[in-house]
């Protein structure tokens, strides 16, 4: 593979290294499993700690919320000093905290475990994509992100096939031992791989805007996730609607202050801009995927776990078989054309999902879902390219922060609406006497605010993003 030379964090020259983006998409892909892959061992850690399997949700929701809140403060670190220390100080306490969720003798001590846990892994995953960028021309940008999608396009499907072999054939512990061997392998390829850069002695950190900015969002992750466990409380609303209020407050903050945590301007740049408007009504409805089909198969259609998981497995099929055409098409195509595509077929598989039945052909639901990963995969390289391809260099660690924050936002949102959606149609009765009902009426939902990213995309300039993508005008 050919390299571009570009300069790094200390100022001298580098080529784009793809070992450098394999690693980080690596430790993503740690990260992004432990969000999701607890779901499976609930009963076995409750029945070990004696609780009920609702308080261990505890658990996963504490991650969350570290990652949520932690992010914001990370890319201020790698500033003051330096990505390459931050970076690695980030898997250190990741594996660390994983071998102490894997001694844990009792709930509150796993809760702890893995509030450090996520506070690594708030680190990692933006600091990491940051290492990456500086690193990398814009020639190259599709490339470089083709690895960084991958983990969060596979580890939510995965989780559940992995989690439950883990806790079946081992014991729920393995989930946070099976880290250690990865965490120092991690550790020493980054020692060797990445670049070493000292860090802004003089940048100070924005106290009120970091404030402002975890309280907001950490009470928007808070308010989504009791919207889909707990959606007749009135406490969700209340949470949520006092993040917008701290987010609101934060924006004003950080308009007017000489050293914002995170400089806005990048909003006036519309392919960034695009992440986080059609970008977000995208990944919302892409992340509720792997949350309703197992809950229709399962609830809906009376088949096991494991026959609903190796169905899902799919997805991760097309996600994985597009993955090698999807520059090659950017490049052919351009963004917009490929956004509005990708959208446009996704909002399709959706609606047909929501025709699907028992007694619909196994290989006929098989390859609607590994059309629907293609499809999801294409959305997902296309966004998280665009996004920083008309960004400057000095606001590249502010968009590539906001853009992580965004990202957890959407994951949790589209779990929460996909939840909401199917209590909605549950309660209308609008499907009688069909037990996957609730969920065709939220996947036809999903398809149409699919559309809302297709509208957002059809807005974008022809050649929006033409440097990273390299096609020429006037090309077809």
């Amino acid at each position: 593979m050919a390299a571009s030379n570009t300069v790094d964090e200390a100022g001298g020259t580098k080529a784009w290294s793809p070992h450098l983006a394999l690693l980080v998409a690596a430790t993503f892909f740690m990260e992004f499993l432990d969000g999701t892959i607890l779901t499976t061992a609930i009963p076995n850690i409750a029945a070990d700690f004696r609780v009920p399997a609702a308080d261990v949700n505890i658990t996963m929701t504490a991650y969350l919320l570290t990652v949520a809140m932690g992010i914001p403060l990370s890319g201020w670190l790698a500033e003051r000093f330096g990505a390459r220390r931050i970076f690695c100080l980030a898997i250190v306490i990741f594996t660390v905290a994983s071998l102490g969720c894997s001694l844990s003798q009792d709930l509150s001590a796993l809760t702890l475990s893995r509030i450090a846990q996520g506070f690594g892994g708030a680190m990692m995953v933006p600091v990491g994509t940051l290492l990456v960028l500086r690193g990398t021309p814009k020639a190259d940008l599709l490339r470089a992100t083709a690895f960084l999608v991958w983990p969060g396009l596979l580890a939510p499907v995965l989780a559940p096939l992995v989690g439950g072999a883990l806790t079946t054939y081992l014991s729920w512990h393995w989930i946070f031992l099976i880290n250690l061997p990865l965490g120092a392998a991690a550790l020493l390829a980054a020692l060797r791989l990445v670049p070493a850069g000292a860090g802004d002695h003089r940048r100070r950190l924005d106290w009120p805007g970091l404030f402002l900015t975890a309280l907001g969002v950490g009470a928007l992750v808070v308010g989504l996730e009791l919207a889909s466990t707990h959606p007749d409380a009135p406490w969700a609303a209340l949470s949520a609607g006092s993040g917008v209020v701290a987010v609101t407050c934060a924006v004003l903050w950080m308009r007017r202050t000489r050293n914002p945590l995170f400089d806005l301007r990048v909003f006036s740049t519309r392919t960034f801009r695009a992440m986080a408007t059609g970008g977000f009504a995208y990944r919302l409805t892409i992340s509720s995927v792997p949350f309703l089909l197992p809950l229709m198969f399962q609830a809906g259609f009376g088949w096991s776990p494991l026959h609903a998981g190796a169905m899902v497995a799919a997805v991760f099929i097309g996600n994985i078989g597009i993955k090698p055409a999807t520059t090659p098409l950017i490049r052919r195509f351009g963004f917009k054309a490929i956004l509005v595509f990708a959208s446009v077929a996704s909002a399709a598989t959706f609606a047909l999902c929501a025709l699907l039945t028992a007694e619909t052909p196994e290989p006929l639901t098989f390859a609607l879902l590994v059309c629907s990963g293609a499809f999801r995969s294409i959305g997902f390289s296309a966004y998280a390219s665009v996004q920083y391809a008309d960004i400057a260099p000095a606001q590249l660690t502010s968009a590539n922060t906001v853009s992580a924050t965004l990202v957890q936002l959407a994951a949790a949102a589209g779990i929460a609406v996909g939840a909401l959606l199917i209590r909605l149609f549950d309660g209308l009765g609008t499907f009688p006497e069909d037990p996957a009902g609730p969920f065709r009426g939220a996947f036809l939902a999903m398809a149409v605010l699919m559309l809302a990213s297709t509208a957002d995309s059809l807005f974008l300039p022809p050649h929006a993003g033409a440097e990273v993508s390299q096609r020429k005008a006037g090309r077809v």
